[in-house]
């Protein structure tokens, strides 16, 4: 369907054709995709647009078309919140429930030559087989698989989602051990809220589907084959599992992000978009919105958040110049069972430490819990009334409400430090409008070696200093 601009005139308001106006670039001027032919977007003035007339059954298709719904800041004005629907009209072709394919890059996978992996699948129980059936055939009604005649096999499993139905996944680890290394480097995620500042408007967009939009290279897709009841395939696009996928779809966002790398970044399939004016945030999101479509991206219009005060990003609240965490994420730590096993504590630990930057000493008040985990316990922990106690602690100190303020690089820091016979602690702190508050709290446990050392040598300025140099290096003075 043509998605036609509220001031159009006539004749393009009834124009339906095959071809798409994609954008209006003044009060004449249109940009249209047409596809089929060398050129597949080109500029038209207005009188150049003829009515189209389809057939009845053309039009009553048309006519069921639902326009795009993405979710709006409903503190919006009337006139901000027009202006941004007409953007996501603009941009429907990116705001789509299905899976875009990018012309950007292509994952490769290379082995050594001779080296062909060949696993048995795995048995899966007969309740299971009708899953199985039913997302094969939704992959090869979206393309991203294919039948194949590959000599490489890699068996699938079945795991269960929280909310009790079943993720096709495959056991790529045999697969990986043989696959080169992609060291492309990840974002730190402190770096990418750290950026968003004292923004006042914020967008967040989820691509739909992100790795299914990332084509395999030739050579690739016979490497990814699997089995299943009815038949053997192979994947056309990126998948979850395969060694190096994060690297290569990262390095995708930065391509296609980086003309705009001061105002909009990504972790992932996660892209942020931040502004301090409206008029900017909008030209802003316009651009992103504009690479996404040249790129051959496509954004999920259920998961994306359009010109928020505060967003959701990453397991974080931020805006406003505020960071917290979220309070899902928080439920699901106070709702944690007591760990019973050394890797339930490392798995509370690590759910726990994503917000260590929020706890102050964190580290020395985790000791108890760490030493559980350490090479020579036994599986089973011995869980003591110490234990109990740091668990509770690590539960309330989030549970009340804990607050960062976003780093103003134009205002001095001041840093403030900790030793313990367990730890060392820091916090680096700024005033802002009269009151000190915290930027992020660090931490880390003393060696065995290290608890034997005098007081006056358990100074914890040099490694505090050395720790949180990205902020105090990037000082005007």
């Amino acid at each position: 369907m043509a998605l036609v601009p509220s001031s159009a005139c006539k004749f393009l308001a009834s124009w339906q054709g095959p071809y798409t106006v994609l954008e209006k670039l003044g009060p004449v001027t249109y940009r249209v995709r047409q596809p089929g032919k060398r050129q597949t977007e080109q500029l038209y003035h207005i009188n150049l647009l003829k009515k189209w007339v389809g057939t009845r059954d053309q039009l009553a298709a048309l006519s069921l078309t639902e326009p795009v719904v993405v979710d709006v800041n409903p503190h919006l004005s009337a006139a901000q919140k027009m202006k941004l629907q007409n953007l996501v009209s603009q941009f429907g072709v990116v705001f789509s429930s299905q899976p875009g394919q990018t012309n950007v890059v292509q994952h490769d996978i290379r082995t050594p030559p001779g080296v062909i992996v060949r696993q048995r699948p795995y048995q899966v129980p007969e309740a299971r087989q009708q899953a199985i059936e039913e997302e094969v055939q939704q992959m090869l009604k979206l393309g991203v698989i294919e039948p194949s005649r590959s000599p490489w096999s890699s068996p699938i499993v079945m795991v269960p989602k929280p909310d009790g139905s079943l993720h096709f996944c495959n056991d790529f680890r045999r697969l990986n051990e043989v696959s080169e290394f992609n060291g492309y480097p990840m974002p730190r995620v402190d770096k990418l809220l750290d950026r968003l500042g004292k923004a006042r408007y914020i967008t967040t967009l989820d691509l739909t589907k992100g790795y299914w939009q990332v084509p395999l290279s030739e050579s690739a897709k016979p490497k990814t084959a699997f089995s299943t009841p009815s038949g053997h395939w192979q994947y056309r696009t990126l998948t979850f599992g395969l060694h190096g996928a994060p690297a290569t779809f990262h390095r995708m966002m930065d391509i296609v992000l980086r003309p705009h790398q001061a105002y909009a970044a990504a972790y992932l399939d996660d892209v942020v978009v931040h502004s301090e004016a409206w008029e900017e945030h909008l030209d802003r999101l316009r651009r992103v919105l504009s690479e996404l479509r040249r790129a051959g991206l496509t954004a999920n219009p259920r998961k994306c958040h359009l010109a928020f005060s505060e967003a959701k990003y990453l397991g974080f609240q931020v805006g406003r110049g505020l960071i917290r965490p979220q309070e899902k994420k928080v439920e699901a730590v106070r709702n944690a069972p007591r760990p019973q096993t050394k890797s339930q504590v490392r798995a509370f630990l690590g759910l726990a430490g994503y917000y260590r930057c929020f706890i102050p000493n964190f580290s020395s008040l985790a000791a108890p819990l760490t030493d559980l985990t350490r090479k020579g316990q036994p599986e089973k922990v011995c869980w003591t009334t110490g234990a109990e106690e740091v668990f509770a602690q690590i539960k309330t100190a989030l549970m009340s409400s804990p607050i960062l303020h976003a780093p103003d690089f134009c205002c001095p820091f001041l840093l403030q430090t900790d030793a313990s016979d367990t730890g060392l602690g820091a916090v680096l702190s700024q005033i802002q409008e009269g009151e000190e508050h915290p930027v992020i709290y660090i931490s880390r446990k003393l060696s065995s070696a290290e608890r034997r050392y005098a007081t006056v040598e358990k100074e914890a300025l040099k490694w505090a200093v050395l720790e949180l140099r990205y902020y105090l290096l990037s000082l005007p003075w």
